[in-house]
C-alpha cells in the first residue's frame, strides 16, 4: 500500500493521520499523531464466523509503553507487565463508541490494538486511540457505520477549551470527552466540579462541531486508500420461530413484565419457556425458541413504554424504585454506607491511612500518585450466579474509576486533610446501574468516616426507548431489563449545585443533542430526590474521624533540619517510628505528617522531632541522660542525638575528683547550657541550674578547660558536624523523601 498522510487543525495544533508505512501485514494499521504523542492502531479481523456465538467478538487492546515517556518500567524485570488501570480505562473508552456502529450480526473475530509510541505529556494519547480504531474501521472491508471525531473539552476561566493541554486540567472545572459521527453523539465521558446542566451541554454541542473536521480527515484517508466493504450478514434469529408464536405469549408477557419482584417475574418467565417448548419443541430447537421469545419480550417492553408510558414492574417513567440509606453499620471500619435502590444494593467502606500510602502510578500520565482511591467489587451472588472469583475485569475497573471521579470532586485538600482515603463498595445485590449505587453508597460512608466532603454526591442511571418517527422517552433509575432491551445508558452523578461526573453508551447508531438535553435536566431531579433520602440518614460529614482512624497531625519544620529527622539512611526516622509506632512522612518542603490513633504516641513523635530540630541556645536548661564518660567530664545527650559535654569543674558545687565518682552512664542530669563555642560544641554546667548567673561558670569552663578530642553537638549516629547535620534530605527529584515508614 502506498503511503498516504494527512491532516487537519484541531484546538491549535495539528492532527495527522498516517497509514501505508507501518505493520502492513494488518488488515488496517495508521499512525495519529497529536503535537509530540504518536499512537499507533492496528486492527485484524478473521474471515471465519467463529461457531455458536450470537454476539459480536470485538477485542480492543490498549498497550502503554513506558519508553514512549521516556520511562522504564518499574519492578523487578523492568518490563511492562499487566495493563494498568489506566489502559483498562482507555480500552474501555475506545470500545464503546465503535461497538455500536458495527453490525450485530457479525460473528467473526475482530481485534483492535492501540500502541503508545510517543507521549508528550500534553495532549492525550486515549483520544488518538478512538479517532485511531475509527479509521483503521473506515479503511478495512469490515461494514462500519462510521467514522466518528473525538475530542477533549475543558471549561477554563469561564471559557470552553478545545483539547486543553493535560497540565490545563488542574485548573478545569470539566474533563470532557466527546464522541460522535456525522450527525450524533455516540458517547460522552465526564468529571467535573459541579458544573451546570447547561454548561455541559454547550460542551457536548461544540466537541459535537470540533468532531466534524476530524470525520472529514478519515473520508479523506477512505477516499485515497479504502478497501471495498464486505457486506453485512443476515440476521440469524428465525423469523419463523417468532411468527409461530404469534399470540401465543402476548398476554402472558403482559403479566410477566408487569411483575414489580425480579425474582417472581423471572420465574414466571421461566414457566413460560417451558409451557412454549412443549408446544413448539417438537418443531424448534431450544435455543431458537429462547431467542424468539427475547424478541419478543424487547418488543412488548418498548411498546408498552412507548405507547402506554408503562415500564416494568409498572413504575412511572420518571418514577424511581424505593430508596433506604443507612450509615455506621460496621463497628471497626473508619466508615461505612448501605444504598439500596429497589433490589440493587451496595455497601460501601472507607478506610483511612497516611499519606505514605497513596497509590503510586506507573504509567504515561503526568500524575505520580494518588491520595483518594475507590474500588468496586461485583461478585457473583449479587446476581444469584455460580461464578469464579477472581481478579478485577473490565467492567469492574471501569465501574469503580466512574464513582471515584463522581466523588473526588468534593474531598477537601490534602493540605486540610492530610489522608490517603480508600473506599471499596461491594455490590451486594444487582438489578440496575450499580455505579451510580456506589457514588450514593461511597458519599454516606465518607461522611460517616468524618471526612469533610464539601457536599453530599448522588448518581442515577437513565435510559432511553426509541420508536418511529423519532419518537422517544427517556427513563429515569433505569433497571435491569430497561438496561438490556433499551437503547442507552446514561449515568450522571452531583451534587445539588452540578454535575461532577458522566458516562453515556447508547446501543444505537448516536443520539440526538435533543435527548441528551432531556437527558441531563430529567437526571437533575431524580439525583435532587435521591439527595433529599440520603440527607434523611446523614446530612453532613461527622465532627470527627473515627476513634479507630489514626489522626493524623502536621507540623513544619525548617527545612534545613530534613536531615536530622531523615538520620544516615534513615537509621533516626526508623527509630521514631518503632519507637513510637506512628507514621511519618517528611516533605521536601519540610512538612511533616505524623500519624497515629493514639494521641500519647503522636505527641511523642513530635516532641522527639522538635528535639532533633530544635536550635540550642545559651541559658536554656535540659534534662537527659549521660550517654559517655571522659576523663575531664561527662557526656549528656540533652535532645535526641544531640550532646553537650559537663566538665569535671560544673558537676557539683564541690569539687568533684573523679568523674566516675559523681556520675555513670544512663544517668539522668538537669543542666543548662552556658556556652557554645564557635565549632558549635555545647557546654553545659550542673552546678549552673542552681545558680541565678552562670557567666562565672562559663569563664571557669574556659580557664579550666583540658585539652580534649574535638567534638560536636550533632547527630551522634552520623558523625556529621553540626553544619553538615542541617542539610536537608533531599532525595532525586522526588516530592517526598522515600522514608515513610511505619
Amino acid at each position: 500500500m502506498e503511503q498516504q498522510s494527512f491532516r487537519c487543525e484541531i484546538g491549535g495544533r495539528s492532527l495527522i493521520i498516517e497509514t501505508g508505512k507501518l505493520a502492513r501485514q494488518a488488515d488496517a494499521a495508521v499512525t495519529v499523531r497529536y503535537g509530540d504523542t504518536v499512537v499507533l492502531v492496528t486492527m485484524c479481523f478473521n474471515r471465519e464466523a467463529r461457531e455458536g456465538v450470537d454476539f459480536l467478538p470485538l477485542t480492543i487492546d490498549y498497550e502503554e509503553r513506558l519508553y514512549a515517556a521516556g520511562k522504564i518500567p518499574g519492578g523487578f524485570i523492568r518490563r511492562e507487565g499487566r495493563p494498568s488501570e489506566a489502559a483498562v480505562l482507555a480500552c474501555r473508552q475506545t470500545d464503546r463508541p465503535i461497538r455500536p456502529l458495527l453490525p450485530k450480526s457479525w460473528h467473526s473475530d475482530i481485534q483492535i490494538i492501540t500502541t503508545v509510541l510517543s507521549a508528550d505529556l500534553e495532549n492525550d494519547p486515549d483520544i488518538l486511540s478512538i479517532i485511531g480504531a475509527s479509521t483503521t474501521l473506515t479503511l478495512s472491508e469490515l461494514p462500519f457505520d462510521g467514522p466518528v471525531g473525538a475530542v477533549n473539552v475543558g471549561y477554563i476561566n469561564g471559557e470552553l477549551v478545545l483539547n486543553p493541554r493535560l497540565a490545563q486540567f488542574e485548573e478545569s472545572q470539566l474533563d470532557l470527552v466527546v464522541v460522535s459521527t456525522r450527525e450524533k453523539v455516540i458517547m460522552v465521558e465526564a468529571g467535573a466540579k459541579e458544573v451546570s446542566e447547561e454548561i455541559v451541554l454547550e460542551a457536548i454541542e461544540f466537541a459535537h462541531r470540533a468532531n466534524q473536521d476530524i470525520i472529514k480527515l478519515q473520508d479523506q484517508l477512505r477516499e485515497a486508500a479504502g478497501a471495498p466493504k464486505l457486506p453485512v450478514p443476515p440476521d440469524e434469529t428465525k423469523s419463523d420461530v417468532v411468527a409461530a408464536l404469534g399470540n401465543l405469549v402476548d398476554e402472558k408477557l403482559d403479566k410477566v413484565l408487569a411483575e414489580a419482584d425480579k425474582e417472581k417475574r423471572e420465574e414466571t418467565f421461566n414457566d413460560l419457556v417451558a409451557e412454549v417448548t412443549r408446544h413448539l419443541g417438537e418443531s424448534y430447537e431450544a435455543k431458537d425458541i429462547i431467542a424468539a421469545l427475547d424478541v419478543k419480550v424487547t418488543a412488548e417492553l418498548r411498546s408498552a413504554i412507548l405507547q402506554k408510558g408503562q415500564r416494568v414492574g409498572g413504575r412511572g417513567i420518571t418514577e424511581i424504585r424505593p430508596i433506604s440509606c443507612e450509615v455506621g453499620l460496621l463497628p471497626r471500619t473508619h466508615g461505612s454506607g448501605l444504598f439500596s435502590r429497589g433490589l440493587t444494593q451496595v455497601l460501601s467502606i472507607t478506610t483511612l491511612g497516611s499519606t505514605r500510602k497513596e497509590q503510586m502510578l506507573d504509567g504515561l500520565g503526568i500524575e505520580e500518585s494518588k491520595r483518594f482511591i475507590h474500588h468496586y467489587n461485583f461478585p457473583g451472588f449479587s446476581n444469584g450466579e455460580v461464578r469464579r472469583v477472581g481478579s478485577p475485569g473490565r467492567r469492574e475497573i471501569g465501574h469503580g474509576a466512574l464513582a471515584e471521579r463522581a466523588l473526588s470532586a468534593v474531598l477537601p485538600d490534602d493540605a486540610d486533610f492530610p489522608y490517603t482515603i480508600r473506599l471499596v463498595s461491594e455490590v451486594l445485590s444487582s438489578n440496575g446501574s450499580t455505579s451510580m449505587a456506589s457514588v450514593c453508597a461511597g458519599s454516606l460512608s465518607l461522611m460517616d468516616a468524618g471526612i469533610p466532603v464539601t457536599k453530599a454526591v448522588a448518581g442515577i442511571a437513565m435510559g432511553l426507548i426509541t420508536g418511529d418517527n423519532g419518537k422517544f422517552v427517556v427513563l429515569t433509575d433505569l433497571e435491569g431489563l430497561e438496561d438490556f432491551n433499551g437503547d442507552m445508558d446514561f449515568k450522571v452523578a452531583g451534587t445539588r449545585d452540578g454535575i461532577t461526573a458522566i458516562q453515556m453508551d447508547t446501543k444505537l447508531k448516536g443520539i440526538s443533542l435533543e435527548i441528551v438535553a432531556k437527558t441531563l435536566t430529567q437526571a437533575r431531579e431524580g439525583r435532587l430526590f435521591i439527595l433529599d433520602k440520603m440527607d434523611q440518614a446523614i446530612s453532613g460529614s461527622r465532627a470527627e474521624v473515627s476513634k479507630y482512624a489514626p489522626r493524623m497531625t502536621k507540623i513544619k519544620i525548617d527545612p534545613s533540619k530534613i536531615g536530622a529527622v531523615i538520620g544516615t539512611g534513615g537509621k533516626t526516622i526508623r527509630s521514631i517510628i518503632e519507637e513510637t509506632k506512628a507514621t511519618i512522612d517528611v516533605s521536601d518542603d519540610g512538612t511533616v505528617v505524623i500519624g497515629s490513633p493514639d494521641a500519647e504516641a503522636t505527641q511523642k513523635a513530635i516532641k522527639i522531632i522538635e528535639g532533633l530540630t530544635r536550635d540550642v541556645e545559651v541559658g536554656d536548661i535540659y534534662t537527659g541522660k549521660v550517654s559517655r564518660i571522659l576523663d575531664f567530664g561527662a557526656m549528656v545527650e540533652i535532645l535526641p542525638g544531640k550532646e553537650g559535654l559537663v566538665h569535671v569543674s560544673e558537676l557539683a558545687e564541690y569539687r568533684v575528683n573523679r568523674v566516675e565518682d559523681e556520675v555513670k552512664i544512663g544517668d539522668e542530669m538537669t543542666v543548662k547550657v552556658i556556652n557554645i563555642d564557635n565549632l558549635g560544641r555545647v557546654n553545659l554546667s550542673r552546678r549552673a541550674v542552681f545558680e541565678k548567673d552562670s557567666a562565672p561558670a562559663a569563664e571557669r569552663m574556659e580557664q579550666n578547660r583540658p585539652s580534649r578530642p574535638s567534638f560536636r553537638g550533632g547527630d551522634r549516629s552520623s558523625g556529621f558536624s553540626r553544619d553538615r547535620d542541617r542539610r536537608p534530605f533531599r532525595p532525586g527529584g522526588s516530592s517526598r523523601p522515600p522514608f515513610k515508614r511505619g
